[in-house]
């Protein structure tokens, strides 16, 4: 796929991995809808880069809608790049009781039910397109997490989530590949993130040194790149790729 003038949204797209994408995608000529909840990070984004902001609660059909929408009306839609989630930490039982059961709904609810969503509402789209020469007519890239298969302690929600994620990969692949639109999910290890960066530069350093090869935080870039090689190479189809410096998690 030829990314350059097609139309790609990227959801959570205002910060984070979603904002190196967007980065990534603009640099490479696309045109991009940022779908985000925080309106001013978005808005100052799309105007930085030249580029379209639109409001979304990914766990909103009409939201949704309204994104895909918006991103028909500038061109050819070719990917979804689903980059919005949560990841709050909780023990099943913990010195407040048990796990609060609404906690546990929300972060499957925007993590794998939002992701569900988006995709299915941007496949739709997308399999109305004419085929490119490759035969494509577009690319859905979800986001899970190492902590899908090495959940540590307080991610029983968390990991549940992006299991999902990893577990629809395959299926959602083969329910459209008869219409040329591929899926494929990336699984991050330790990124900087916000979070991350609010702590002290000895635990930034210590969470890196656990990396094996590179020992350092991933950063946005390191995600865009992949999202383009993806993006780029017709045959990666229905597979979950583990970015991670060969990481593998402890109980915590």
């Amino acid at each position: 796929m030829d990314i350059a003038n097609k139309v790609f949204i990227v959801t959570g797209g205002a910060s984070g991995l979603g904002a190196g994408t967007a980065r990534m995608l603009t640099a490479n000529g696309a045109h991009v809808v940022i779908a985000d909840l925080q309106d001013e990070a978005g808005q100052a984004l799309a105007a930085e880069l030249k580029q379209r902001y639109v409001h979304c609660d990914v766990t909103s059909q009409a939201d949704g809608q309204a994104v895909v929408a918006s991103a028909v009306e500038m061109g050819k839609l070719m990917g979804l790049v689903n980059c919005a989630g949560i990841a709050p930490a909780s023990r099943i039982v913990g010195k407040q009781g048990a796990h609060d059961l609404d906690l546990f709904k929300k972060v499957v609810t925007i993590n794998l039910i939002g992701s569900f969503n988006m995709a299915r509402l941007a496949a739709e789209a997308m399999c109305k397109n004419d085929p490119e020469s490759t035969g494509e007519r577009g690319v859905l890239i979800n986001t899970a997490s190492v902590a899908a298969y090495e959940g540590q302690i307080g991610q029983a929600a968390y990991s549940a989530s992006k299991g999902g994620v990893v577990g629809m990969t395959l299926p959602i692949a083969r329910d459209l590949a008869g219409f040329g639109v591929r899926c494929v999910t990336i699984a991050p290890g330790i990124f900087g993130t916000p979070m991350i960066f609010g702590m002290s530069q000895e635990v930034q350093d210590s969470l890196a040194s656990n990396i094996p090869f590179p020992s350092r935080l991933g950063r946005p870039e390191d995600y865009a790149k992949l999202v383009l090689s993806i993006m780029t190479n017709e045959m990666i189809n229905g597979e979950t790729i583990r970015l991670d410096g060969a990481i593998r998690l402890a109980p915590k």
